[in-house]
């Protein structure tokens, strides 16, 4: 399992990616579709890296093992919003 600080690892992982491909992406390095795709995929993994701190959080607070939270699947994190 992972913990809070390997999960904020990640999550600054994948926002200086971001910043790298809109940098890319603004000098002519990156065509419109493939910084779309791209960003999408970025957006969804963050949704579920701030999706289980919340759940190792939530289970931290109610006196629970935070390492028995797990991933959730991009539908399930993605479906939050509809």
């Amino acid at each position: 399992m992972s913990d809070d600080k390997s999960i904020f690892s990640r999550i600054d992982d994948l926002v200086a990616e971001e910043h790298e491909l809109r940098t890319k992406h603004a000098a002519g390095q990156v065509n419109d579709a493939d910084e779309h795709a791209r960003l999408r995929a970025l957006e969804v993994e963050l949704d579920q890296c701030w999706d289980l701190l919340r759940q190792r959080r939530a289970k931290r607070e109610f006196g629970e093992n935070p390492d028995d939270a797990a991933a959730r699947s991009s539908d399930t994190v993605e479906g939050y919003l509809n």
